[in-house]
């Protein structure tokens, strides 16, 4: 098979002539960097580029309106990020994630199809540097990109999906709350609790997490845009940021700040660091609350069985009628990547040599992943797992009934020593404690079973 000839034009930057395909709205550049990052498959993700655009755009304005801009040129620029924005597409942007640790590459490879779009679609010359790239530096946009995309992410689409599971737990839990179970410690059976009561321990932790998310957000809005090369704001008008960002902010609910200091902003990435660590807190949070469910499921004959998850599809390839819990499964290896792109992170922040980090586009990457992973797996457990589970009530009955350790609930009456006799023989014969008790101490029937009472026992205390 043939393979189709690629057509190629000649174009020049400040190294020399480079050959790009024809009909690529990139700039040579932009194939330097295509031909020098040869690493991975990965490339920069859509959300990290759409905020790449959206400054490029809130830089226009604001260079135009400190008159640095003319205004067919600032709107040829506005015009044809807006169209990239609206009309998305990868292969624009082919730069592997690989790169220079600047993002350099990433910003030039924006600046230069605009460039040419503005030249193509809208007529009007525009260069790549002294334009599009106007009052900023790749050293103050990319870090203002990584926390554009990553706050609003989270304000879009991770709080939203927080809050669905946080909801679809509380709903559950108030379905259960007199829905007695056996407790479990180590994994052995302990005192009784309601399903409600294990539930809220879950919703807790959601809603713990999106307290303290909130917490970090105030970080993540605050922008070092204005800083360019060091921080110290060379070439860029001294209103330029504030222009910036009533450009940025015009239409939006969520306002973006000014981080006030530049040098912070572009020599290290701890709000970045912050916000993985956050991530990686709710990702544990969700692999215990998946794990409890897998346990819980398990069986249907050999295992807990306390309830029975949803069948989604069928779980073996040899094994006829099995299902397995698929959704906990997936979000514990969803979550489990997270964990590792958090520590990638953490690697990363440390890179912040004097005035700039140099491993800008993996830390976006991981940061958009981990976001997406989370907001999309919360949203799975919360609408395939818990709002759907069914409870086996004759299963959690039974052990409720014959669990050995309510005899806890007589400690302060016949004492330890005493009740660990009980309960162990309560073991070896296999029958309720009640029945043991009756034959081991002076206590009624009516006593006993007002004492050993499963749901009283859920409530706690001395009365």
């Amino acid at each position: 098979m043939k393979k189709s000839k690629v057509s190629y034009r000649l174009e020049s930057d400040s190294m020399g002539d480079v050959k790009i395909p024809k009909n690529a709205l990139y700039g040579p550049q932009t194939q330097r960097a295509v031909d020098n990052f040869l690493v991975s498959d990965l490339i920069m993700p859509k959300e990290f580029i759409v905020s790449i655009l959206l400054i490029k755009i809130a830089a226009a304005k604001a260079n135009y309106k400190l008159g640095l801009l003319n205004k067919n040129i600032s709107a040829a620029i506005t015009k044809s990020a807006q169209f990239l924005i609206d009309s998305y597409d990868k292969s624009n942007f082919p730069i592997d994630v690989f790169q220079t640790g600047s993002g350099t590459s990433t910003n030039m490879n924006v600046n230069e199809v605009i460039s040419n779009l503005s030249k193509n679609k809208f007529k009007i010359k525009v260069h790549p540097n002294d334009h599009v790239n106007m009052s900023q530096s790749s050293n103050d946009v990319i870090p203002t990109a990584i926390n554009h995309c990553a706050y609003s992410l989270a304000i879009t689409k991770l709080l939203p999906s927080l809050n669905i599971l946080s909801k679809e737990i509380g709903i559950k839990e108030k379905k259960l709350s007199k829905v007695v179970k056996t407790g479990r410690t180590h994994l052995m059976d302990a005192m009784p609790i309601t399903f409600g009561q294990e539930l809220s321990g879950w919703k807790a932790q959601i809603d713990d997490n999106i307290s303290s998310l909130k917490n970090c957000l105030e970080r993540l809005k605050r922008l070092p845009i204005g800083g360019t090369a060091v921080g110290t704001g060379i070439n860029a008008h001294k209103l330029f940021t504030k222009e910036f960002l009533i450009a940025l902010n015009s239409g939006n609910k969520y306002k973006y700040v000014d981080k006030k200091n530049k040098f912070e902003g572009l020599s290290s990435q701890d709000d970045a660091v912050l916000y993985s660590s956050h991530l990686k807190s709710i990702a544990v949070s969700l692999i215990k609350i998946s794990n409890d469910l897998r346990w819980m499921n398990s069986g249907p004959g050999s295992g807990i069985s306390d309830i029975t998850l949803k069948a989604l599809q069928p779980g073996s390839s040899i094994m006829p009628g099995k299902v397995n819990p698929v959704i906990p499964e997936s979000s514990i290896m969803a979550c489990s990547q997270v964990i590792g792109n958090d520590t990638t992170i953490m690697i990363c922040g440390q890179s912040g040599n004097f005035q700039l980090n140099v491993t800008l586009p993996i830390i976006a990457y991981n940061i958009i992943q981990s976001t997406n992973i989370i907001a999309n797996t919360s949203v799975s457990l919360a609408k395939k797992s818990i709002n759907n589970f069914e409870v086996n009530n004759s299963i959690i009955q039974k052990s409720v009934n014959s669990n050995p350790i309510l005899v806890t609930a007589l400690n302060r009456i016949i004492g330890y020593e005493k009740g660990a006799y009980i309960a162990k023989k309560a073991y070896k014969l296999g029958i309720p404690i009640i029945d043991v008790a009756l034959e081991e101490t002076n206590l009624s029937e009516k006593d006993l079973k007002k004492i050993l009472d499963p749901l009283a026992l859920t409530k706690g205390g001395i009365k």
